[in-house]
């Protein structure tokens, strides 16, 4: 074990508290927007220093900084002592997005005498989970500030003020043997109450609704990007407690694995010596829709934040970003499906990932992860010096196998990269499952990865 790994695991928030401390994080991280104002809460605590993407950046060994972008996307980093033309930098990434449902530009609409909101499909949802939940709504709000000025206004109604009822058995008796079939448009509006005479019109309501929410008035809201989740709080669950219950594991879980292992490793650097090479998280939005977009990783904005890091520590700045790249490493941290009991005939014999038993390696040999026999090799080795072995994954070669941002990001970057993650049930679900043991697991792992030398 690596004397960053034992700092790590010497911390309080070790073992039963970092699985605590997971669901305060996803508890307080209803979209990706609360998602990167808690990860920024947490950093500010540890003395990170927030950039502005504008401003032109200054950095020193051993400084600490983060920056974002349009408030779902969030780069942070430790500046090693070593510029990254010498040290390279290792990264670990993941996404703060997760399946959903979010509301249209004009939502609300009455029909029958209920107020209801019309939604879109965010990502690949398991969209029967959605009925009969007790749900609210959160994201940020545009509002005006001034001339032509703007800003944003996160929200959270806090409270169930939605709902999606299913049909009863008895107008659709053929649901237990034919699957439930659902019409996105027709039948996800969820109800937010019943209308009257005396109710105002429906877009009039709405915006009275978010202005009350952000606290401004009425005509000074100008957008929104809200989405639906469920009320109920993550917890652990089983007999024994061997599992967490909670919406969007996939992927904040890999997100507060990342969060605390980049603490972890800079809060150690008290006791160890100085860090060489450049360690940085990238937590990326829109995963979940193909990474398509400036926020996602298919956007420039790591890249951008290397550059930044390299021009500010490199006196010799010829070929300075391919040499970095050239000893550098990114982990990209998702989640993985873990063996179903009722459903074992879909994984492949050979690579049945449980709850608890730590991270797993994912390999296609099509590239949908960017895991090759090197790549596995350093993660492997990381989960040796913490004392456990990694799980892996490979799909039945007759099922399709779904991306991350492992290979979107190797192949902007050209570097290195590992596709790793924590097994789990019911993936995409509103309500998702997990092992509260893999936890720390991840967490030793990522430290590992955040601090292994390159070579």
């Amino acid at each position: 074990m690596s004397e960053a790994q034992e700092q790590s695991q010497a911390s309080p928030l070790h073992a039963e508290g970092l699985s605590h401390d997971l669901i305060r994080f996803i508890h307080r991280s209803p979209t990706p927007y609360h998602a990167v104002a808690e990860c920024a809460r947490r950093l500010d605590a540890a003395g990170f220093r927030q950039l502005s993407r504008p401003d032109y950046w200054s950095l020193s060994p051993g400084e600490r900084a983060y920056a974002t972008f349009d408030d779902s996307t969030l780069v942070a980093f430790h500046v090693g002592v070593k510029s990254p033309t010498e040290a390279g930098f290792r990264i670990v990434g993941a996404h703060t997005d997760s399946p959903t449902l979010k509301l249209k530009s004009i939502p609300e609409t009455r029909k029958h005498g209920y107020r209801q909101i019309g939604v879109e499909v965010y990502g690949g949802a398991l969209l029967s989970t959605w009925f009969d939940r007790d749900l609210s709504l959160a994201g940020r709000v545009m509002v005006k500030t001034g001339e032509g000025a703007q800003s944003t206004r996160l929200i959270d109604f806090g409270r169930p003020v939605a709902r999606i009822p299913s049909l009863a058995i008895h107008l659709n008796r053929e649901v237990n043997r034919e699957g439930l079939k659902i019409n996105p448009q027709d039948h996800l509006a969820p109800l937010l109450g019943m209308a009257s005479s005396s109710t105002p019109d429906p877009v009039a309501a709405f915006r009275a609704m978010l202005a009350e929410q952000a606290q401004v008035a009425v005509e000074d809201v100008l957008d929104h990007d809200l989405m639906l989740y469920d009320t109920q709080a993550p917890t652990l669950g089983g007999l024994d407690e061997a599992f967490i219950y909670a919406a969007r594991l996939d992927n904040l879980a890999s997100c507060h694995a990342a969060m605390t292992a980049l603490l972890a490793t800079s809060s150690a650097e008290a006791w160890s010596r100085p860090a060489e090479a450049t360690r940085v998280i990238a937590l990326y939005d829109n995963e979940e829709v193909g990474s398509r977009s400036a926020r996602g990783a298919q956007g420039p904005f790591l890249e951008t934040v290397l550059q930044r890091i390299i021009e500010c520590r490199s006196t010799d700045t010829r070929q300075a970003f391919p040499r970095a790249m050239a000893s550098s490493f990114f982990t990209s941290v998702d989640m993985a499906h873990g063996v179903h009991p009722n459903y074992a005939d879909r994984h492949d014999g050979n690579h049945l990932p449980s709850l608890g038993g730590g991270p797993v390696i994912k390999a296609n040999a099509n590239q949908s992860y960017a895991t090759d026999s090197a790549a596995a090799a350093r993660f492997t080795a990381a989960c040796r010096a913490a004392g456990f072995e990694p799980q892996r994954f490979v799909s039945r070669a007759d099922m399709p196998c779904g991306s991350t941002i492992g290979p979107i990001t190797a192949a902007r970057l050209g570097i290195q990269a590992v596709d790793v993650g924590s097994p789990m049930l019911s993936m995409h679900s509103c309500r998702e499952m997990a092992g509260a043991a893999d936890v720390a697991k991840m967490h030793d792992a990522l430290v590992g990865m955040l601090t292994m030398p390159f070579v």
